[in-house]
């Protein structure tokens, strides 16, 4: 089964920040668009934001200028800067390909931001 593992999640107060990262299969990673997701309790997972093999990026508005998504691709590893935390960032973190899920969805990483 060919799973991602995410790592990197914790407690954090409003404005403090949290580096994520992502371990991927190598054989995928290299050749698509990678994407951090999140789930909230109660809502939908959704794209938070996305980087092609490339280096191109995209992001959602809510969190454009705070959070930055990057990618080592000799590591096969996908990282997520957050900075500036606001306690609606807690939710469950994934990675996974973008726009079309290519991999297993891994345990996830939770973080939690208190106000």
């Amino acid at each position: 089964q060919v799973q991602v593992v995410e790592s990197g999640g914790g407690l954090v107060q409003a404005g403090g920040s949290l580096r994520l990262s992502c371990a991927a299969p190598g054989n995928i990673f290299r050749f698509n668009r990678m994407g951090w997701y999140r789930q909230a309790p109660g809502k939908q997972r959704d794209l938070v934001a996305d980087i092609a093999n490339s280096g191109g990026t995209n992001y959602a508005d809510s969190v454009k200028g705070r959070f930055t998504i990057s990618r080592d691709n000799n590591r096969n590893t996908l990282y997520l800067q957050m900075k500036s935390l606001k306690p609606e960032d807690t939710a469950v973190y994934y990675c996974n390909t973008s726009p079309n899920i290519l991999l297993f969805w891994g345990q996830g990483t939770q973080v939690n931001v208190s106000s």
